[in-house]
C-alpha cells in the first residue's frame, strides 16, 4: 500500500472496504492526533511548575519520648543466691510489686541475730557516752572545788605574810628601842668607870652598870635575832605563796587534762556509736533488698536470669520491664548535610512497618496511610554511624498514631521543607544541590530560640 510500484491494484481492489484503511486516511483522525501531542507537550510543561514539597528523607524505628518510659533492666543492689521467682515473662506489674526474692551469699551477713546484736553494740557505746558525760560533771565540779581551795589556801598565806610584816615592823621598832637603851647603858657605865678611877664611885656601884649594859646588850641582840627570823619566816611565806599557787596550777592542769580526755573518749564514743548505727542501717536496708520489687508499672518482657539457685552478681541484668504507660516518638538519623535545615517543631511525615501506605515524598497531602509528626529534639553530637539523631513526636493537631504501634518499629519518615516548582527540584537533584533552607513565617526564630531545649511537657 506505499504505491512505490508502478502497478497499482487500486483499480482491482476498492480500498475504502478497509477499517484500517478508512481510519488512516481520515484526516480527522490525523487532526486529534496532533492535538493529543501538543495537549501532551502543555501537560508536560505544565506539570513541571506544580508546586513539589522538598524533603530529608531517614530510617528509624519507633522509642519513647522520654527515657523513663523506655524497657528498663531490672538489677540486684546485692550479690545473692536467686531463692524464688514471683513473675513470669507477659505478666503485668504494678510499682511495689516484689520480683523475685534472693538469699545471701556473702558469710558476713549470715548471722540471722546480725541486727539484734548491732543494736546491742549501739546501746553499749550510747550508754557508755552517758558515763563520759557523768565523768566529765564530776571532773568539772572537782575542778570548782579546787580553784575555790586554791583561792582559800592563798588568801591563807598573803594574810601570813601580811602578819609578818608587820611583826617585822613591831621588832625594828623594838630592836632600835634596844639600841637606844644600850646606848644610854654604855654611857652610864663609861661616866661610872670614870668616877670610879677618880675614887668618886664604889667597884660594886661600876660592877652594877657593867651588868645592867651586859643584860641591856643581851636583850638587844635577842631582838635583832628575832627580827632576823621574822625576815627569814616572812620570805618562807613568799616561797610557800608561790609553792602553794604551782601546786593548785598543776590540780587544775591536771582536771582539765583529765575533762579533755574524757571528752576526747566521748566524741570517740560518739563516732564509733555512729558508725555501728550507720552499720546497723545498711544491715536493714540490705535485708530489705532481699526482695526486688518492680520500680514503675509495666509488663515483663525478658527474664534474663533462669531457674532458682542461680547466683546473682551485683549491677546484673535479671528482667525486663516495659512501662504500660508512654508516649511514643520516632528516633531516625539523618546525615551531616541535612542537619542545618532542621528546626525544632518542623512537619514531618512517617510511615510505620505494618501499615499500608502509598507515600508521595513531594505531595505529603496526596499521600494517604502516613502520619504526621514533629521534630521534638536533635541531638548536638554526632552517632557512632555518622549521623545526627533526631527525635521526632506525634503531632496532635493532626491525624494521631496507631493505638497498637510499639515500640522497635520500623519507620520510614521524611521532613517537611520548602515547596518549590518540580523542575527546579529536577534540576536540583541533576546537578546535586541540597535542598533550599526551610523556615516558615510561624516558625520564624531567631538563634538564642533555636539553642533552647524543647520543652518536654509542651508535646503529648
Amino acid at each position: 500500500m506505499l504505491n512505490i510500484s508502478e502497478n497499482s491494484i487500486g483499480k482491482l481492489l476498492n480500498l475504502n472496504h478497509f477499517q484500517s484503511y478508512r481510519y488512516l486516511n481520515n484526516k480527522d483522525a490525523k487532526k486529534r492526533r496532533i492535538y493529543y501531542g501538543v495537549s501532551f507537550i502543555f501537560l508536560l510543561f505544565f506539570m513541571l511548575f506544580v508546586p513539589w514539597t522538598q524533603n530529608i528523607k531517614g530510617k528509624g524505628y519507633v522509642t519513647t519520648l522520654l527515657p523513663e518510659q523506655r524497657p528498663q533492666s531490672i538489677q540486684s543492689i546485692i550479690s545473692g543466691r536467686l531463692e524464688k521467682w514471683y513473675v513470669r515473662e507477659g505478666n503485668y506489674v504494678n510499682k511495689g510489686d516484689t520480683l523475685i526474692y534472693i538469699t545471701e551469699v556473702k558469710n558476713d551477713y549470715f548471722d540471722p541475730n546480725l541486727i539484734s546484736r548491732t543494736q546491742e553494740q549501739v546501746d553499749a557505746k550510747s550508754r557508755s557516752i552517758v558515763s563520759y558525760d557523768d565523768k566529765i560533771t564530776a571532773l568539772k565540779t572537782q575542778l570548782s572545788s579546787i580553784r575555790e581551795s586554791r583561792l582559800l589556801k592563798l588568801e591563807q598565806v598573803r594574810n601570813r605574810i601580811i602578819q609578818t610584816k608587820n611583826k617585822i615592823n613591831i621588832d625594828s621598832i623594838d630592836l632600835n628601842a634596844y639600841r637606844i637603851r644600850y646606848d644610854i647603858a654604855k654611857n652610864q657605865y663609861n661616866r661610872t668607870l670614870e668616877l670610879h678611877n677618880q675614887g668618886l664611885k664604889s667597884l660594886s656601884e661600876l660592877q652594877e652598870k657593867e651588868l645592867k649594859k651586859q643584860g641591856i646588850f643581851a636583850a638587844f641582840l635577842s631582838q635583832q635575832n628575832k627580827l632576823e627570823n621574822q625576815k627569814n619566816m616572812l620570805i618562807n611565806f613568799k616561797l610557800e605563796l608561790s609553792s602553794t599557787e604551782q601546786d593548785y596550777q598543776q590540780k587544775i592542769s591536771k582536771t582539765n587534762s583529765d575533762i579533755q580526755s574524757a571528752l576526747s573518749s566521748k566524741l570517740e564514743a560518739r563516732s564509733h556509736t555512729s558508725k555501728l548505727q550507720n552499720q546497723l542501717s545498711n544491715y536493714q536496708q540490705r535485708q530489705n533488698l532481699y526482695f526486688i520489687t518492680s520500680p514503675t508499672d509495666g509488663y515483663i518482657t525478658k527474664t534474663i536470669k533462669k531457674g532458682t539457685g542461680q547466683l546473682i552478681k551485683e549491677g546484673t541484668d535479671i528482667l525486663t520491664i516495659m512501662p504500660s504507660d508512654y508516649d511514643l516518638a520516632v528516633e531516625i538519623y539523618v546525615k551531616p548535610q541535612d542537619l542545618p535545615l532542621l528546626r525544632l517543631n518542623d512537619h514531618s511525615r512517617l510511615q510505620f512497618d505494618g501499615w499500608p501506605a502509598m507515600v508521595i515524598s513531594g505531595w505529603p497531602e496526596k499521600s494517604t496511610g502516613v502520619f504526621s509528626g514533629k521534630i521534638f529534639a536533635i541531638d548536638q553530637n554526632i552517632s557512632n554511624n555518622g549521623k545526627y539523631r533526631v527525635l521526632i513526636a506525634p503531632d496532635e493537631k493532626e491525624k494521631k498514631w496507631p493505638e497498637n504501634l510499639r515500640v522497635g518499629t520500623g519507620t520510614y519518615t521524611f521532613v517537611l521543607l520548602k515547596d518549590v516548582p518540580i523542575w527546579y527540584e529536577l534540576w536540583r537533584n541533576l546537578n546535586g544541590f541540597p535542598p533550599d533552607f526551610y523556615r516558615a513565617a510561624e516558625d520564624n526564630t531567631d538563634a538564642k530560640e533555636i539553642k533552647t531545649k524543647a520543652p518536654v511537657k509542651s508535646v503529648k
